[in-house]
């Protein structure tokens, strides 16, 4: 497994969701990790960061105070916690890791397989 994305679904607005990405051991140890996000005839679009070292984190502005990304460094995971769903945050969602601390996708080096998230309004 590289990185493996799961815990989409389809939730009413205003719920939860927490999206969960297993990464390989050698590649979570050295990289800084990410989530982002594609929504039909959209580009893809940088939701949060996580720093490898410090724990850093970085929001876009449309998910900041909602969603919350953490990493389990005992079990090379990273988690994003998404609360107050919207409809507008419907897309499929990508976890990503690199060695470039960016919010633009071309900057980051590995992807997982995304997980569609739909929120029904």
């Amino acid at each position: 497994v590289q990185l493996q994305a799961s815990g989409g679904g389809l939730v009413q607005a205003g719920g939860s969701l927490r999206l969960s990405c297993a990464v390989s051991e050698h590649i979570f140890s050295i990289n800084h990790m990410a989530w982002f996000r594609q929504a039909p005839g959209k580009e893809r679009e940088f939701v949060a960061a996580i720093t490898y070292r410090s724990g850093l984190r970085l929001y876009a502005d449309s998910v900041k105070g909602r969603f919350t990304i953490t990493k389990d460094n005992a079990k090379n995971t990273v988690f994003l916690q998404m609360n107050g769903l919207k409809s507008e945050d419907t897309a499929v969602y990508y976890c990503a890791a690199g060695q470039n601390w960016s919010r633009e996708y071309v900057e980051w080096s590995y992807w997982g397989k995304g997980t569609l998230v739909t929120v029904s309004s």
